[in-house]
């Protein structure tokens, strides 16, 4: 009997991308590294809310345009083998999804390397001539509802999936999966995690999923 299909649920900022995120890439763009450095600073330590983050972040990248995304995108320190996983995991049936508190501009370029779903905040359109809209800004508790959503969406049960992150915003959705794999993760999630992995190729902690099936 062939065993059922996987939702594998991904996270962007310091998992896909190591060691990096979304917001510092697109600043490092525009030369604001060390403006985005603070911001992260105070969101790391709870005093920005990841909605008041975005508006300090919008605030920041007044001059962003398209070419800037892409090459932020293009740029990035990337996993490797992140299309050869995705690939593998449509292969045996199963789906992948990312889900960021990043924005969406940036998170919804991973549909073109094979994920089925690709679920970021909110923004307004680049270049900027709207202000963010609060309400569209995910957190934490927002990652178990959009997975909850994709599982009625593609008929996965919730005990099919597979969760990959490496900070605070993934304690929530790690400790709703049955298997969570903790890259190159920090203290957040010790002791809510199945696997860890420490590296730079998505290949080998795909491994320990695959291993224990």
């Amino acid at each position: 009997m062939a065993s059922p299909p996987r939702l594998h649920l991904f996270d962007l900022d310091g998992t896909l991308i190591r060691g990096s995120a979304a917001a510092v890439e697109i600043s490092r763009q525009l030369g604001l590294s060390a403006e985005i450095a603070e911001l992260e600073r105070a969101f790391l330590t709870k005093a920005l809310t990841p909605d008041e983050f975005a508006v300090r972040a919008r605030e920041l990248w007044s001059e962003l345009t398209l070419e800037h995304v892409v090459a932020a995108f293009d740029g990035a320190p990337w996993l490797e083998g992140i299309r050869d996983v995705w690939a593998d995991i449509r292969a045996r049936g199963g789906y992948c999804a990312v889900i960021s508190l990043s924005p969406d501009f940036f998170v919804e370029r991973l549909l073109d390397w094979g994920a089925h779903a690709a679920h970021g905040s909110r923004w307004p359109a680049v270049p900027f001539t709207q202000p963010v809209n609060r309400e569209g800004i995910l957190n934490a508790s927002a990652k178990v509802k959009i997975a909850n959503r994709l599982c009625a969406e593609l008929g996965v049960d919730l005990d099919e999936c597979v969760a990959y992150g490496d900070s605070m915003s993934d304690a929530e959705i790690f400790a709703t999966v049955p298997v969570a794999v903790a890259i190159n993760a920090d203290h957040h999630l010790s002791g809510l995690a199945t696997h860890a992995y420490t590296g730079g190729d998505l290949r080998e902690a795909y491994e320990l999923v695959r291993a224990d099936r």
